[in-house]
């Protein structure tokens, strides 16, 4: 039988918490009957959600937190502030070795703020990034920072892409996942002075990386490469286009099928297929960002999702956990360095790749 994996739940986080919590830790429970949770929120709220869910309820163990993270809470408030909040004390259960990963819907700042005070990161990454999966033509991409790091120089690309890589392997089982820098365009000489001086960077060192180059916007839906690294300003102004497209899409389904009446007549002969459509297309399937870089699980749940969206970041969280997904890191991050200790790349050789000089 698999090992038993314990995952704390911010069962406060989320627009629709603590009921969509509890609700999605129950149809996580059905698909990993070998996890358990520690839920951390206010006790007489949960006490009643969770009776209604004995078999959640016997592996599950309550821990009241006093106070909440509110979504308009800045990172540095909630930081000082909410140290007996859901968010912070689900955080700490992490650190202090009682559960192997955390699952919060709530302020994306404040986690991403508490996450990396208690945690702290990985030796040898600077910032950690945001990931997450998307839909494509070719099956699902990752894409990372997704707004953790507004400004990135070439040595955050480079540590996301080893991150993006590892993230990709665990995720999708690709033994090689391809990797490639979101720029203005293809060509070498194009784009700003970090994206060049990354790709040059990766194009120079020996490592087990499948580094394509440079691709383009229009890439993220082709599928074009399975790991896009970008700042974190580009990747979250990206995701939101992409979101927005998907939404604005089946608005002009949805019109158009209401149309006329054969336009509703072909939309019965049509059901079946647009209920695929939709289920492709759902952003419950792909809910469940990583803070990567950091040491420890730290998953982030849509604020707004349900309870099957909820489940799915509890399922990322696990899956990470399960194929130990830090230590993976660590190891890449080891290879980057000892692959640096024993061919440097001097600043000239760098402008040199990236076409800087003559």
């Amino acid at each position: 039988m698999p090992e038993q994996v314990c995952i704390s739940l911010d069962a406060m986080g989320g627009d629709h918490a603590p009921e969509m919590v509890v609700a999605g830790a129950e149809i996580a429970l059905k698909r990993l009957p070998h996890l358990k949770f520690l839920m951390f929120g206010d006790e007489a709220r949960l006490k009643p959600l969770l009776a209604k869910y004995p078999g959640l309820e016997t592996v599950s163990q309550i821990r009241h937190a006093s106070q909440e993270v509110t979504m308009d809470d800045k990172p540095s408030v909630a930081l000082r502030q909410r140290r007996d909040s859901s968010m912070r004390l689900a955080i700490n259960a992490v650190k202090e070795g009682d559960a192997q990963g955390v699952v919060s819907a709530g302020n994306t700042g404040a986690l991403m703020a508490m996450a990396k005070f208690v945690l702290k990161t990985v030796r040898g990454i600077d910032r950690p990034a945001i990931a997450t999966y998307m839909p494509t033509q070719r099956g699902e991409t990752v894409m990372l920072d997704l707004g953790a790091n507004i400004e990135c120089d070439e040595n955050n690309l480079v540590q996301f892409a080893l991150m993006g890589e590892v993230f990709a392997r665990i995720l999708f089982g690709i033994e090689r996942p391809s990797v490639g820098l979101l720029n203005v365009g293809i060509e070498e000489l194009k784009g700003n002075e970090s994206v060049k001086k990354a790709a040059a960077i990766l194009r120079e060192i020996d490592l087990p990386i499948r580094f394509e180059g440079f691709v383009e916007g229009d890439d993220l839906a082709k599928g074009t490469v399975d790991v896009i690294v970008t700042d974190g300003f580009t990747g979250n102004v990206a995701l939101k286009t992409a979101e927005g497209t998907a939404r604005l899409l089946v608005h002009f389904l949805r019109e158009t099928f209401k149309s006329s009446f054969w336009a509703k007549v072909g939309y019965l002969l049509a059901r079946r297929s647009l209920q695929r459509f939709r289920e492709r297309m759902d952003p419950r399937r792909y809910n469940g960002a990583m803070l990567l870089g950091l040491n420890g699980i730290a998953v982030k749940s849509h604020g707004g999702t349900d309870a099957l969206g909820f489940s799915n970041a509890i399922g990322v969280c696990h899956d990470l956990i399960a194929n130990r997904l830090n230590e993976t890191i660590k190891g890449e991050l080891a290879a980057f360095e000892e692959a640096i200790s024993k061919a440097p790349i001097d600043e000239e050789t760098i402008a040199l790749a990236a076409g800087q000089v003559d």
